[in-house]
């Protein structure tokens, strides 16, 4: 073995070497995975929960580049919407609180199949949430040097309730979840593609001598992909800067490391000083001239809200800034305000603190059909849509990122330091806003990274390459018996995810357990 296939092997570990199952896996269980989420996707034929605003916000943007207020009451508004009229602005600005992108990406699929189709304004959430699948099943494959431990984390979110019902979904979340996701795994490629290009420059070195300074790595492209993914993840929902933080710390932490373990003397500096700025270009500079651009529309537009307000307003706002910015500004100052002080009681508002035990999952949609109306063929039934996750993944998910935290600060796993990266951008934040109305449904942008916790839980369970037969069978055992049960979980919770017609008895029996925790 050569120097450099030594320091290659340290700074890579052996990554699997199956590449067609590798592909194979991972694309069968995603395409499992699209079928529960597109089996009926158009049911229920109406808006649910926050589907009143961003699918009509998404249908302004398509015909008008920017969101419009609608002429009447939203509650008329969403009769009309749902009876097949979607005439319903009027030509004022709307004072939306969340950027452009993610509404774009609900107009997509109104444009492509009609915005009276339900199935259309929930298509392309659904194309993402699938998406999702297939990327984490590769990214573990990756981070864990296992085909087979790619497929089951891959399985586990495919069968995950609360991913499922919000790719079901045509609001922002899954959105925000699956351009975060996109990005993580950019970087987790760029890491490998980095510690390659250091492996070959400095074991190609005929000098013995410790290195003082190491090797620049590279232009990098993994990395502006995912800066470009990140400023998507923004330009969705403002709770992505957190995941361009945590990602953007994580990434340059990774190359520190790096060099560390490549012998290189000044591994601190040189990760600061010479791997930081450049992934500070990457990541934050490339969010922001994303974030910017993203708002397009607005600024092509005369009536977009606050887009006159520098008329109405002379010699109030930033007046060095053009009077086009400082209506953005203020605009952005209105946003600041809405997201940060929204305290409307609601009666599934959820404290994070309840969050990983599924305490108050959030009920999208309801109705109780009679025998006759849309499918029932009993005296009562009942239609809902419900996003509890599969507790199987969610409560041993508690117990997988404590055996994260101690494997990351004692052992240095690196693995283990990625999926607590993932959580804490994710979820953490929530907690300084636990006086705000907010749902537990926001959870779908950190649950990938709990399901990439739980396979590394499990990974220890199967144990490694040169774990004994008898310890690896039992292993297989134990895994199988898990990923059973929370098939079957999910199984019995899938009628409430989907918007099934059920009976009514059926439905009271799946909501005993929302009720009961």
């Amino acid at each position: 073995m050569t120097r450099t296939d030594e320091l290659r092997a340290r700074l890579l570990g052996t990554p699997p070497t199956d590449r067609l199952w590798g592909w194979v896996g991972p694309l069968l269980i995603a395409a499992i995975g699209g079928f529960l989420r597109f089996w009926h996707l158009g049911r229920p034929d109406s808006l649910v929960f926050d589907e009143t605003y961003y699918v009509k916000q998404g249908w302004s943007l398509v015909e008008h580049g920017v969101e419009l207020r609608v002429a009447d009451s939203n509650e008329k508004a969403d009769r009309l919407w749902n009876a097949g009229t979607v005439d319903v602005f009027s030509d004022q600005g709307d004072m939306v609180v969340h950027p452009p992108v993610g509404k774009w990406v609900i107009g997509a699929g109104e444009w492509l199949f009609g915005p009276t189709s339900s199935f259309g304004w929930r298509f392309s959430v659904a194309v993402l949430g699938t998406l999702s699948i297939l990327i984490l099943g590769r990214v573990a494959r990756r981070m864990f040097g296992s085909t087979a431990l790619g497929c089951t984390a891959a399985l586990l979110l495919a069968v995950e309730g609360t991913h499922v019902a919000l790719s079901r979904t045509g609001i922002l979340d899954m959105v925000v979840s699956f351009f975060a996701l996109s990005a993580f795994a950019a970087l987790v490629v760029d890491r490998d593609r980095a510690r390659e290009r250091l492996a070959q420059v400095v074991g190609g070195r005929t000098d013995a001598t410790p290195l003082t300074r190491g090797p620049w790595l590279g232009l990098r492209p993994w990395r502006w992909a995912a800066g470009l993914s990140l400023g998507l993840c923004v330009s969705t929902k403002w709770s992505g800067l957190f995941f361009l933080a945590v990602f953007g710390l994580m990434t340059v932490f990774w190359d520190m490391g790096a060099r560390r373990a490549g012998g290189v003397r000044s591994w601190v500096t040189e990760g600061l000083l010479k791997d930081g700025p450049y992934a500070a270009v990457q990541l934050v500079a490339t969010s922001a001239v994303v974030y910017v651009a993203s708002w397009s529309g607005w600024f092509a537009s005369t009536n977009g809200y606050h887009r006159q307000w520098h008329t109405f307003h002379p010699g109030e706002g930033i007046q060095w800034l053009p009077a086009v910015l400082r209506n953005w500004v203020k605009y952005h100052q209105d946003m600041w305000q809405f997201n940060t002080t929204l305290s409307t009681p609601h009666s599934y508002s959820s404290n994070p603190w309840g969050w990983m035990v599924q305490a108050r999952p959030t009920s999208f949609f309801y109705e109780g059909p009679k025998r006759g109306e849309d499918g029932c063929t009993v005296d009562s039934c009942s239609q809902a849509v419900h996003t509890i996750g599969t507790v199987s993944v969610w409560w041993v998910g508690i117990v997988a990122l404590l055996v994260c935290a101690f494997f990351w600060a004692v052992r240095r796993d690196w693995r283990a330091g990625a999926a607590l990266a993932g959580v804490v951008a994710g979820y953490a934040p929530w907690f300084l806003y636990q006086h705000r109305t907010i749902y537990a449904f926001y959870s779908v942008a950190f649950v990938p990274y709990v399901v990439l916790a739980v396979t590394f839980c499990l990974g220890l369970v199967l144990g490694g390459r040169a774990a004994a037969r008898e310890r690896r069978r039992i292993g297989v055992l134990v895994v199988g018996g898990y990923l059973l049960v929370t098939i079957a979980l999910f199984a019995w919770f899938y009628p409430i995810h989907s918007g099934e017609v059920i009976p009514y008895e059926q439905w009271r029996r799946l909501m005993w357990f929302p009720s009961w925790i």
